[in-house]
């Protein structure tokens, strides 16, 4: 077994396994059983990690000229209902069955005894990933306003999809969606900290007591960013598959517009953990609020509260991220040594991001 191969946590077989500290995320020769009884080519397996994702991991896996994705949710223990791949895989059926640009899942699978958890079999889709650095392709200013124009026309491709009827409508109720956030993520919190933020739960209340009148239902990606979609290789810049459906559910759309908005960089501003698409703070990209009135235009929908919903995406974010450095606190994260142990200042900037969003004295 290679060192390198250890440490990202795959090895070739449940022998080695057990000689790791942790629990595996790749055992080869069981999944090379699997695909082969499942008729995914033939052969020896080749991998490499994919995605930026914090918790949930996703492999590129080739075979015999056969490629796919693996995705599966990180090591056991997990929280009740979180990083359900099977839900999230279902949810991606879904969306190819109303048009909406997703992979196609090609298996899923419940058997704890591979890999520990469950995971999913998707087709491998060519395109680019864009966070931090720009392909060499997109260089001309043109295609930066292309690169972000398109991910809002593919927004509101999503809040356009049917829900009334069919797989989709069967995803959650969308009545008090904004509520039931603002109550969830409050009630996560005293579990996800170990320190004192004060400003948290000042904006909880703020949060609850100012609750916008939602628009129509319409399915909820949860976490849509320009890091999740995967772009064609070639100009104009247009995206060809959303990624990343675990969070998805039915609800205020105007919380994925004010999500997408606040993981969106502009020049000139203080870094947040939410800051997940630097390369928008280039010359050449639109700043939020064209993108705002773009999305407007698209579906009708008012845009008046966004501040709310920008504020709200920072605020859950601050949650997420906590509940990352305290398990980095805790040793669960060995491997990080940049992203947790930033996240000691990187969640207060949060808070405050999002009290200033609002124009809050709290």
């Amino acid at each position: 077994m290679s060192g390198a191969r250890a440490e990202v946590g795959v090895v070739s077989n449940r022998a080695e396994a057990l000689t790791l500290p942790r629990p595996a995320l790749l055992v080869i020769e069981p999944i090379e059983k699997y695909l082969d009884a499942r008729g995914f080519g033939s052969g020896p397996l080749r991998w490499r990690r994919i995605g930026d994702g914090q918790s949930n991991i996703t492999f590129l896996i080739e075979r015999d000229g056969l490629v796919l994705v693996l995705r599966r949710g990180p090591r056991p223990p997990l929280p009740p209902s979180a990083h359900d791949m099977v839900r999230e895989a279902r949810i991606q059926q879904a969306a190819a069955a109303a048009g909406l640009p997703v992979a196609k899942i090609l298996d899923i699978c419940e058997d704890l005894d591979l890999l520990g958890v469950p995971f999913y079999l998707m087709e491998f889709v060519d395109g680019l990933v864009i966070t931090d650095e720009l392909p060499e392709q997109f260089h001309d200013p043109l295609e930066h306003r292309a690169i972000s124009e398109s991910a809002v026309l593919t927004l509101a491709q999503l809040h356009r999809a049917d829900v009334s009827a069919g797989p989709l409508a069967q995803l959650g109720k969308s009545e008090g969606y904004l509520s039931r956030q603002v109550k969830r993520f409050s009630a996560l919190w005293p579990g996800n900290t170990q320190r004192e933020l004060p400003l948290f739960d000042r904006l909880s209340d703020w949060l609850a007591g100012h609750l916008p009148e939602s628009s129509d239902a319409a399915l909820v990606h949860g976490d849509y960013r320009i890091g999740n979609l995967l772009y064609a290789p070639h100009c104009p810049a247009r995206v060809n598959c959303v990624l990343d459906w675990e969070m998805s559910t039915l609800g205020d759309p105007l919380a994925d517009l004010g999500y997408f908005l606040a993981t969106y960089s502009a020049p000139g501003e203080q870094a947040t953990p939410l800051d997940l698409t630097p390369v928008t703070a280039n010359p050449g990209f639109p700043n939020r609020s064209q993108l705002a009135k773009l999305y407007q235009a698209e579906t009708g929908r008012s845009i008046d509260n966004l501040p709310w919903y920008q504020a709200l995406a920072l605020w859950k974010g601050a949650v997420f991220c906590e509940a990352i450095y305290s398990r980095w606190l805790r040793g669960e994260r060995p491997e990080d040594t940049s992203f947790a142990p930033g996240l000691a200042s990187g969640v207060p900037r949060l808070l405050e991001a999002a009290r200033q969003t609002l124009e809050l004295e709290l």
